[in-house]
């Protein structure tokens, strides 16, 4: 059975930037996307970023494209969000997610497979 583990949340000041980590462990991955999104206090979870596993094809919200990386490295089994200027409203568990079938990038409902969530907090 495959795990995600993310790491490299924290604290950082509004401008800063932080990488977030996510390894697929178990077994290698075989998988159709994977991606992050984000739960702020009080509010859904909203997606950020994805990738497809194959052809490496990036998606992500609009309020961090020119801010936010997703890569993937496909022989570890991992996938990274590069996250720079961050803002206070970045502020969030951030969850790393993965499927192994077609579907929608952006929902939350098409992905089976969810890490344990890391804190990101944006002090301004």
């Amino acid at each position: 059975q495959v795990q995600l583990v993310e790491s490299g949340g924290g604290l950082v000041q509004a401008g800063g930037s932080l990488r977030l980590s996510c390894a697929a462990s178990g077994r290698t991955f075989s998988g159709y996307a994977m991606g992050w999104f984000r739960q702020a206090p009080g509010k859904e979870r909203e997606f950020v970023a994805a990738i497809s596993w194959s052809y490496g094809r990036t998606y992500y919200t609009d309020s961090v494209k020119g801010r936010f990386t997703i890569s993937k490295d496909n022989a570890k089994n991992s996938v990274y969000l590069q996250m720079n200027s961050l803002k206070p409203e970045d502020t969030a568990v951030y969850y790393c997610a993965a499927r192994s079938y077609s579907g929608n990038y952006y929902r939350v409902r098409d992905y089976n497979l969810w890490g344990q969530g890391t804190q990101v907090t944006v002090s301004s």
